[in-house]
């Protein structure tokens, strides 16, 4: 599957935002297509972001689906859609860097392997990150930065110190519970280490 291919063309279908152009070409500049998701995790490989990016934009429809129904779009339009899902995690973008680790092999051998290190050169946090990066281009609705901002869900640091404010973003803007969800489902249920 060319998951590259399959994201151009549902942001090409779907974005049509001034100033989208502008962040399509930095993301094809950038490492985006070619990162790992992660170091270990889900999609800890060569375009696994990218790949990650298209599972919850799938995962995201299937769960607008299933609780608004058919018209679902009614409710949040397929635009916001492929913003919140195909773009959030763009804070990922050029923080996975190629490395080796020793790991023992089936003989109990030590042998060095391939994987990727994390560095963040702009240690902004995570969802915030993405919707900074993302408004450098284009403007967001108020419900796309909060889906973004937040879908970490109870995983954000921000949310482990004690902060409150989560439950008031899902009560308020339901797609960013469902953008969680989604990014869950997909790390979880579609990608694997």
């Amino acid at each position: 599957m060319d998951y590259k291919q399959e994201f151009l063309e549902i942001f090409y279908d779907n974005i049509d935002r001034e100033g989208s152009d502008k962040l399509l070409d930095w993301l094809e500049r950038s490492d985006f297509f070619s990162a790992p998701a992660s170091t270990t995790r889900h999609s800890a490989e060569e375009g696994g972001l990218c790949k990650h990016s298209v599972f919850v934009y799938k995962r995201l429809i299937k769960l607008l689906q299933s609780e608004y129904g058919k018209d679902w779009h009614k409710k949040v339009t397929t635009e916001s859609v492929a913003i919140m899902a195909l773009l959030h995690d763009v804070c990922k973008v050029d923080c996975y860097k190629p490395d080796t680790k020793n790991i023992k092999d089936e003989n109990g051998v030590w042998q060095k392997v391939p994987c990727y290190k994390y560095e963040d050169n702009l240690p902004y946090g995570h969802g915030e990150k993405s919707v900074y990066i993302i408004s450098s281009f284009m403007k967001l609705t108020r419900e796309e930065a909060m889906a973004i901002n937040w879908h970490m869900g109870g995983f954000d640091s921000r949310v482990r110190g004690g902060y409150y404010g989560l439950a008031n973003v899902f009560y308020t803007y339901p797609t960013a519970l469902f953008l969680h969800l989604a990014d869950i489902e997909a790390t979880y249920l579609d990608e694997t280490c």
